[in-house]
């Protein structure tokens, strides 16, 4: 990868990059990965993690030092200086989207030898296929949400007279209860004409009888993240909500039908939307209709109109269409899959039918 990118090596200051090459969980780290074959990348951290750096990163010698950068620009311009007369050895690649103006020209200021190309995504590019043991993780951080999900509607929590406040948080509980090391992002309870709104917050509201309720919540666990939407009715439910709710139905499965290897991001994303815009309500799905999910619950690959690439096998992405009449309520569904031969393996198991509760 760096060497095609014709870099000697590649400063990683991004933290869940740092995770994914290291497994190392702490607050403060940098890694330093050279391009050539077999050398041993250079990993530093500060005093507070010397123990967590040795459980979690057994194979490499941890530079102990307050400033996580200083080891690695001297282990960068001691190779530059030693490879002075090699034409053929690159810049040092960094993460752009990382470091800020300050902190780069600070790097030039105190490594004035060292040769800099800034870079986006390359590590992150890596992070699209998942493997089978993250793929073991993502399963579980969904199965998590599943299991939460399920004992709150067995406890009727999701009623006429509860806020929207409460029921996230005894969501939320549940997924702690369950085994989750975290909630995957902040849990998103919509109510009424709330629901209407993509991505609400919940508040006091109370819900009522006649209610669309839109619950978009996820686990997470051992740093992997899971992401689910459900719909429901409370008491009963009129006849444009079980409309709006069987069109958002047939386009999630259609999204779902176009998953597979290879197809392009924004084809996946047109399968969904021409079923809502054939409809004629194309107007009121007006955000993309996935994105990629792992170490963070927005990764890429996204789903949308204007995404570029395709999806490679292996992939964990979301497939969220929704549909969202302003001031009267909205529905979206969402499963978090992996991309397979043959059709996506959904991971988020709990029943897409209208549930009147």
């Amino acid at each position: 990868m760096l060497q095609a990118q014709q870099l000697s090596a590649l400063l990683v200051t991004d933290l869940v990059n740092v995770r994914y090459l290291t497994g190392f969980t702490g607050s403060n780290a940098a890694l330093l990965v050279w391009a050539e074959p077999g050398r041993a990348p250079v990993f530093s951290t500060d005093g507070r993690y010397v123990e967590q750096a040795a459980e979690q990163v057994p194979d490499l010698v941890a530079e102990i030092s307050r400033d996580a950068l200083a080891p690695l620009l001297t282990a960068a311009e001691n190779c530059a200086a030693a490879n002075s007369a090699a034409v053929d050895v690159g810049p040092v690649g960094f993460e752009a989207t990382q470091l800020s103006v300050a902190v780069h020209a600070d790097i030039r200021r105190r490594a004035p030898g060292l040769a800099l190309q800034a870079t986006t995504g390359l590590v992150e590019g890596l992070r699209i296929v998942k493997d089978e043991h993250e793929v073991g993780l993502l399963r579980r951080a969904c199965a998590i949400a599943d299991e939460a999900l399920a004992i709150l509607l067995e406890r009727e929590g999701i009623r006429p007279g509860r806020t929207e406040r409460q029921v996230a948080r005894d969501l939320e509980w549940l997924m702690y209860e369950g085994g989750a090391d975290g909630i995957g992002f902040e849990t998103i309870v919509a109510a009424g004409a709330n629901s209407a709104v993509p991505h609400h917050r919940p508040t006091s509201a109370v819900l009522a009888e006649g209610d669309l309720v839109k619950l978009d919540f996820g686990a997470q666990y051992g740093g992997y993240h899971s992401d689910m939407t459900r719909t429901f009715t409370l008491g009963s439910c009129a006849q444009w909500q079980r409309d709006t709710y069987d069109l958002v139905a047939s386009a999630q499965q259609a999204g779902l039908d176009a998953v597979v290897p290879g197809a392009l991001a924004a084809d996946v994303d047109a399968a969904a939307r021409s079923v809502i815009a054939a409809a004629g309500v194309g107007e009121l799905f007006a955000h993309g209709l996935g994105h990629g999910v792992g170490l963070q619950i927005h990764e890429a690959p996204g789903i949308g109109s204007s995404a570029t690439g395709t999806l490679p096998c292996g992939a964990a992405v979301t497939v969220e269409p929704g549909v969202y009449h302003a001031r009267r309520g909205g529905v979206r569904i969402e499963d978090t899959v992996i991309v397979r031969e043959g059709g996506p393996e959904i991971l988020t198991v709990t029943t897409k039918e209208l549930l009147v509760l």
